[in-house]
């Protein structure tokens, strides 16, 4: 998918073709961003909003620009990168944890 999109579409389209592609309404989608500035992960969230898919974004200080459309902010408190990411690795581990226990229960 990845070679395809960005040979064909350029890979600012990445995450937006596969969102109009596979996205439904009840999905969630889930743009991680560094900088906050990554175009193809901000097509991302256009196309989601363009769908009503839900969309949470993991970035750094400042945040999104104000034209991103975007549901839930969890930005890092940080402008640097390693801190941002680490922060991220965090995070995603934390709603993988929530999704698991919504879906299956409690830990045994």
């Amino acid at each position: 998918i990845v070679t395809a999109i960005a040979n064909d579409y350029g890979y600012a389209e990445l995450f937006s073709r596969q969102v109009a592609g596979y996205g439904r309404r009840g999905d969630v989608f889930i743009g991680i961003t560094t900088s906050g500035h990554s175009e193809n992960v901000l097509r991302g969230f256009v196309a989601a909003k363009r769908l009503n898919i839900a969309t949470i974004a993991l970035c750094g200080e400042p945040g999104l620009g104000n034209e991103t459309p975007c549901d839930c902010l969890l930005a890092c408190p940080s402008k640097v990168t390693a801190r941002i990411q680490e922060c991220h690795s965090i995070v995603a581990h934390i709603l993988c944890d929530i999704v698991e226990k919504s879906l299956f229960g409690q830990d045994p």
